[in-house]
């Protein structure tokens, strides 16, 4: 195995993770949309057991998103981890009052009120999507940041990258194209969410609600997220001499990856197809539950090739505004071959790890949670 083929091998890890991270973002889009699809203190109490069965899926892909960056690429993990901190920070304080919401809202001595706390899943649903979304677009639309490797001989501050400005990721938020590609992300999380209240939850009541919040939710996610890839494939793009290492603006340049990786492509279109057909399968057929398999089996795929167009194919994943030769590369920016080496022996154990949670999700949903289980069960 080359070094190359490693560095490729992991992007594609990063890329795979990501899409199964944006998948299982439905626990946050059914939640930001507790009071809408909840009417009274039952409904709400019986959707946020149904997402509380599976929020710990998304927070350890989070986790383990963040912990592969750190582990395959380095640089781009102490660059916008911690460059870009303030909107990493707010994404994980979002996840972090998940969690103590989900675990205090019907503890005894709750003095906050059970309101409260829904009304933080509420804010982690919508800032969680939107904020992941938005990162994940200055793959594509740059960051403002600078990178120095001569600073490792300096004893006063050894520091690789540092910010340019004094937001520390917050203008990522003042492109409005990171922003599109947030709203989309959020908006998608909330048609998974409603396809998996759909399937999980055994309530005719929520289901019809649900079923109109897909159509809704599908026009908006639609418009948003054809303009960003209409935008970016239309876009001049940052590309990078595999010889010399020189970054340089490509016209057309993730179009060009489009056709020149064509399985990539062909990735791509079977994703968006599923998702679709997912959402159309649910709005026309009343009696179809299972939208959320094709639509979510869609939306890693779809999500598994934009990450690889970003990357592969000799493309800055991570490009820098504020000075172009700066941005990163999957060459520039990984571990060293033999630490890519052992983890490319430890990363054939995925495949059992996936295993793990498809037993695990699939005996927690033997049984569709109903109002009975919620009034007497062990629940949140």
């Amino acid at each position: 195995m080359s070094y190359l083929f490693l560095q490729q091998y992991w992007w594609f890890i990063i890329s795979l993770l990501g899409g199964l991270l944006v998948f299982l973002l439905f626990v946050q889009g059914a939640n930001s949309m507790i009071f809408q699809l909840g009417k009274n203190a039952d409904e709400r109490r019986l959707l946020i057991n149904s997402t509380g069965r599976k929020w710990e899926f998304t927070f350890t892909t989070l986790v383990t998103f963040g912990g592969g960056f750190f582990a395959s690429f380095p640089l781009f993990y102490s660059t916008s981890f911690g460059g870009a901190y303030w909107l990493w920070m707010i994404i994980l304080f979002s996840f972090v009052i998940q969690a103590v919401s989900y675990e205090f809202q019907n503890k005894l001595g709750n003095l906050l009120g059970v309101r409260t706390f829904q009304v933080c899943l509420v804010i982690n649903g919508i800032v969680g999507p939107l904020l992941l979304g938005g990162a994940v677009a200055t793959f594509f639309d740059g960051s403002n940041f600078f990178i120095d490797k001569q600073n490792l001989t300096l004893a006063a501050g050894p520091a690789v990258s540092r910010w340019a400005n004094a937001s520390y990721g917050l203008d990522a938020l003042l492109d409005i194209w990171n922003v599109v590609l947030g709203l989309a992300v959020l908006f998608l999380a909330r048609i998974l969410g409603t396809l998996y209240l759909i399937n999980n939850v055994d309530n005719e009541t929520m289901r019809k609600r649900c079923r109109k919040e897909v159509l809704t939710n599908t026009i908006v996610f639609l418009v948003f997220f054809l303009a960003f890839v209409i935008r970016t494939m239309l876009k001049d793009g940052f590309a990078y001499d595999p010889n010399t290492g020189v970054i340089f603006m490509q016209p057309l340049k993730y179009f060009n990856n489009l056709v020149t990786l064509w399985p990539v492509a062909l990735v791509f279109i079977v994703g968006v197809v599923l998702v679709l057909y997912g959402i159309g399968k649910t709005l026309m057929k009343t009696d179809y539950l299972k939208g959320i398999w094709p639509s979510g089996i869609g939306t890693v795929l779809t999500v598994l090739a934009l990450f690889l167009l970003a990357g592969w194919n000799n493309t800055a994943y991570y490009p820098s505004t504020a000075d172009l030769q700066s941005s990163l590369t999957i060459e520039n920016s990984s571990s060293s071959p033999f630490t890519l080496q052992v983890m490319a022996i430890v990363s054939l154990l995925v495949p059992f790890v996936l295993a793990y949670i498809w037993y695990a999700w699939r005996s927690m949903d033997k049984k569709k949670l109903d109002m009975d289980e919620v009034k007497h069960g062990d629940v949140y």
